[in-house]
C-alpha cells in the first residue's frame, strides 16, 4: 500500500501554505493531507491558540498518523519540520523530510538573526501565555522574500495568530523545564531527508546541518532559496527533491 504524504505547516500558517506543494506532488501521484494545526483552521478565535503547546500539535498529528491505514510520509516545514520530528518519535512513519525545519531541544541558533528572534519576543510581555499575532513586515523581509509580490501578499492575508507558548518551547527552548522540544533520535525509524534554502534566515544553512546531523543525515542546501521552500520561486526543485527521496526512502524500507 502506498502511503499517504501529511504536509505540517509551520507557524502563523495553516495548510494552505502548502497549496502549490502539495499541487506538484499530487500531479507525480502521491495522495497529500495538508491539516491545520490545532487553532490554526479558518474562522479559529486567536484565543483558541494562546496556550497550545508543541506537544499538543505532536499529539494531533500523531491522532492522524495513527488513523492511516499504514504509515504515512511526513514532511514539515519551519516549525512543521520540529512539529513532525515530535511526531515521528511518537509512533511510525513511513519517511520524514524536513524543509527549513526548526531546531529541537539542544540546537543553539548560528545566526545574530536567530537570537534577535528568540529575545525579541519578549517586548510583548508574557508572550508565553497569550496568542501572537504575525509580524507581516518581518514575514516579507525574511519568510517571503523570494516569493512573487502578490503571492507573498496572499500567503500575508491568510496568516493567523500563533500560540506563545508554543513558540516560546521553540525559539527560549534552554528556559523550558519540561524539555518539551527535545527529540530522541533513536525513537525515529525511517528514512530522514533535510532541506534548507541557501539564503534563509530564519533557519539558515548552519542550524539546520545540526538538526539534519542529530538526525544522521546531511540537509541538502538549495542556491539561490530562502525560507519558504513550499511555494517560493525554485519551490518545484524542492518538491522534486522530496519526491526522489520519497521512492528512495520507501525502497529501503523494503
Amino acid at each position: 500500500m502506498t502511503p499517504r504524504v501529511l504536509l505540517i505547516h509551520g507557524a502563523f500558517c495553516g495548510g494552505w501554505a502548502f497549496d502549490r506543494f502539495r499541487r506538484r506532488l499530487e500531479a507525480a501521484g502521491w495522495d497529500c493531507l495538508a491539516p491545520d494545526l490545532p487553532g490554526h483552521g479558518p474562522g479559529s478565535d486567536p484565543n483558541d491558540v494562546a496556550r497550545l503547546s508543541m506537544s499538543d500539535y505532536a499529539s494531533a498529528v500523531r491522532t492522524l498518523i495513527d488513523a492511516e491505514p499504514c504509515p504515512p510520509i511526513l514532511v514539515g516545514h519551519s516549525m512543521g519540520g520540529l512539529v513532525a520530528q515530535l511526531a515521528a518519535t511518537q509512533t511510525a512513519v513511513a519517511a520524514l523530510a524536513l524543509l527549513a525545519p526548526s531546531a529541537p531541544w539542544g540546537i543553539a541558533g548560528q545566526s545574530l538573526e536567530e537570537a534577535v528572534s528568540a529575545f525579541g519576543l519578549y517586548a510583548l510581555g508574557p508572550y508565553w501565555t497569550q496568542p501572537v499575532a504575525p509580524d507581516r513586515s518581518l514575514a516579507r523581509l525574511y519568510s517571503l522574500d523570494r516569493m512573487a509580490p502578490d503571492e507573498a501578499e496572499g500567503a500575508l492575508e491568510r496568516m493567523c495568530a500563533e500560540s506563545g507558548r508554543a513558540l516560546f518551547e521553540t525559539l527560549n527552548w534552554w528556559l523550558d523545564p519540561f524539555l518539551t522540544t527535545r527529540v530522541d533520535a533513536s525513537r525515529i525509524n525511517c528514512p530522514v531527508y533535510a532541506a534548507v534554502g541557501e539564503a534563509d534566515i530564519i533557519h539558515p544553512p548552519a542550524t539546520v546541518r545540526q538538526t539534519a546531523a542529530k538526525l544522521g543525515v546531511s540537509a541538502e542546501v538549495f542556491p539561490n532559496m530562502s525560507h519558504w521552500l513550499i511555494g517560493e520561486v525554485g519551490f518545484e526543485a524542492v518538491a522534486d527533491a522530496c519526491l526522489s527521496f520519497f521512492e528512495t526512502g520507501l525502497a529501503l524500507r523494503h
